[in-house]
């Protein structure tokens, strides 16, 4: 009888499937290393095994222990399997732009999660970073992971991974691409690559708002380049040791929107559900087709599963909030065309301006069209409030009639584009459209924004 004795020994040996439409426009053969078959559905399962096994060999994790790593979700799920088998607990910490599935699922396997603010930097007391160390400081009998510096992340995949590509293209590899985070990934299979041709080139897939690309290329840390992005589990604020640069040929890289577009696109076009780094792979992999020949032979890697992003670049209504759903808005009906069967928020000249300040906080919304029983013949936004709140403190409990600004402009659902983008102005800052069946909806700044 064939069968493993725990589910860690299904790690690795992912296949190679050959990319056929999503890469059309590449002429060389194009191979995804498609590391969803691993049981935790990632790459990370390797290196996550292999770092509580070194830990357990060196005293570092003891029995009964408790395994504390900051992770976007992936490495834990592949501690969390090996705690399971091995008998020890976890908390995981996490930035709160990871997806609502990755830490469900982590629960789901016993792990406690912590999360933390994204848009911090990595030494604030609040970041992911100093919280998870903080932890491992203080929790008895814990091991702190730190995969960006732990040095069994890199070896993982020169001991696993880089053979395993060599020995499926039969030593036929001529470019390695992959997006880059802990740097474990490429940094552990380049060497291992190099080792056996010196000639392959190492690609590294990096985001906006990451510092890998221009430090590549200068030798600066620029804390310029660092600001928030959505594309989940590349790109960093900090130089992990794991990256070696020195065996990385050059980086690409790739917007918020290109990466989900194409992740939707490998799905869609060759069968295969992916996460959010894929897409960034691919659309990497396009941006560099003139170092390709019809000749060569490019493995890219696709690090982890679809399922972790069914609530963002799955989800049309997450796509289309970020402006990443390509749509042709064209007239008024098409704008409004998310919100249309909800009700208008508004309110009547009789109101106290104060429930018209709590209307706002309540939809989260920055202007109200005021109506009386003729119709709509005001409005009131957050700059006329601020601006009459300093003159007078007493605001809140007058009527709205009293401060409101003019009505806004009335269009029809077939109005252009063009023509309702000439109605927003620095004094009037959204657009009524008649729906033609007594109702309305408001067209405002934020829509138009979203529609360019």
């Amino acid at each position: 009888m064939k069968y493993a004795k725990n589910i860690l020994e299904t790690i690795g040996n992912t296949p190679l499937v050959r990319l056929n439409t999503v890469t059309k426009e590449i002429d060389a053969l194009v191979l995804a290393k498609v590391e969803t078959f691993n049981p935790g559905n990632s790459i990370k399962d390797r290196m996550a095994l292999k770092m509580v096994e070194d830990a357990e060999a060196d005293g570092r994790l003891k029995t009964g222990g408790t395994i504390i790593e900051g992770t976007s979700g992936n490495t834990g799920m592949g501690l969390a399997l090996a705690a399971i088998i091995k008998g020890y607990k976890c908390i995981f910490v996490m930035s709160d732009k990871q997806s609502k599935e990755k830490m469900d699922i982590l629960r789901a396997v016993g792990a406690e999660v912590i999360v933390c603010p994204t848009n911090v930097e990595p030494t604030d007391p609040r970041s992911y970073y100093s919280v998870s160390k903080r932890l491992g400081a203080e929790t008895p009998n814990s091991w702190y992971v730190n995969q960006y510096d732990n040095p069994s992340n890199a070896l993982t995949h020169y001991e696993q991974t880089g053979p395993e590509i060599w020995e499926q293209t039969d030593g036929k590899i001529t470019h390695f691409i992959v997006g880059v985070g802990t740097g474990g990934t490429i940094s552990g299979t380049a060497k291992y690559l190099k080792e056996q041709n010196p000639n392959i080139k190492i690609w590294g897939i990096d985001t906006y708002g990451s510092v890998f690309k221009k430090y590549h290329e200068t030798g600066v840390f620029d804390e310029n380049e660092i600001y928030p992005y959505i594309t989940e589990g590349i790109g960093e604020d900090i130089l992990p040791e794991n990256v070696d640069f020195s065996l990385i040929d050059g980086f690409t890289k790739v917007t918020d929107k290109d990466a989900a577009v194409y992740t939707r696109k490998i799905a869609k076009e060759e069968g295969i559900f992916v996460g959010n780094s894929a897409g960034s792979a691919i659309k990497g992999l396009l941006q560099l087709k003139e170092h390709f020949t019809k000749d060569d032979v490019i493995v890219v890697l696709f690090h982890d599963h679809g399922s972790r992003y069914v609530g963002k670049m799955f989800n049309d209504d997450w796509m289309r909030e970020k402006g990443f759903l390509e749509e042709e808005i064209k007239t008024a009906g098409d704008l409004i065309k998310n919100h249309e069967n909800k009700p208008l928020v508004s309110a009547q000249t009789e109101e106290l301006v104060s429930h018209a300040i709590e209307r706002m906080r309540e939809f989260k919304i920055s202007q109200i069209p005021v109506k009386d029983v003729n119709g709509f013949v005001g409005s009131i936004n957050e700059s006329v409030l601020l601006h009459n709140f300093i003159s007078d403190k007493n605001i809140a409990d007058k009527p709205i009639k009293d401060i409101m600004g003019k009505p806004y402009p009335l269009v029809k659902k077939s109005a252009k584009l063009e023509a309702i983008s000439k109605l927003i102005t620095k004094e009037n800052d959204a657009v009524l459209v008649d729906l033609e069946d007594g109702k309305h909806q408001i067209i405002t700044k934020h829509d138009i924004i979203n529609a360019i």
